[in-house]
């Protein structure tokens, strides 16, 4: 059965939503969700929010666990360490492809967005350096820009959310916003000059040097 327009309009606002709240943490890690729960804070009924709710499963933000009903993920350890070890193969090649493949204006859009960026950590005392989605997204306008099918649906797609809970880790330690900003502005010097190798190399370091920081906020949680 096709789904009516505001199926798709509740659904979608519960998926923004929640997503959000998994991301930035206000939703805790391991929490348990219920259809009665959310229900009952949007107003809205059980089709369009189980839609929502398979949206958030597909982007792993939630899991549904047998005999357990549905949970936000947990970033343990060993899942943290995956991810971060992923991101550094997939954004290394993602940099290089980028070197290779962006257009002038694209580059010239990227360091626009890092201006943005800068003031925005400046607003923050430099205490925040967290990216919203999509093109005002560092990450995601180069995996955008690498024109490769296979990296953009991984990057862009299927494990963009999740990377984003990662990484709101990392945007918090004291320090890491201006060290952050700097480097991406290396990577992007190393893109405009069509350095495939160095920005290859730039962004496996950056990703590093952001998994040994975020390290030590895991290793003190207790999951």
């Amino acid at each position: 059965m096709k789904k009516t327009e505001k199926q798709m309009t509740l659904s979608s606002k519960v998926y923004e939503t929640v997503k959000e709240k998994i991301i930035s943490g206000e939703i805790a890690q391991g929490s348990k969700i219920t259809e009665d729960s959310l229900s009952k804070e949007f107003g809205i009924s059980r089709g369009p929010l189980r839609e929502a709710l398979r949206h958030l499963e597909s982007d792993r933000l939630v899991n549904r666990i047998p005999h357990a009903g549905i949970r936000v993920v947990t970033l343990t350890k060993d899942l943290m360490k995956d991810v971060y070890v992923m991101r550094e193969a997939l954004e290394g090649m993602s940099a290089r492809l980028a070197a290779e493949n962006m257009t002038a204006k694209q580059v010239g859009e990227l360091f626009s967005l890092l201006d943005a960026h800068e003031e925005e950590i400046h607003k923050k005392r430099g205490k925040l350096y967290f990216q919203n989605e999509g093109d005002l997204d560092f990450h995601y306008k180069i995996a955008e820009a690498s024109n490769n099918n296979w990296l953009r649906d991984l990057l862009s797609g299927e494990l963009y959310q999740l990377l984003r809970v990662s990484r709101h880790h990392t945007c918090q330690i004291p320090n890491r916003p201006h060290k952050a900003l700097a480097e991406h502005r290396n990577i992007a010097m190393a893109i405009e000059s069509r350095d495939p190798e160095l920005a290859e190399l730039l962004m496996r370091r950056h990703i590093s040097g952001a998994w040994k920081q975020v390290e030590q906020v895991v290793l003190k949680l207790k999951y």
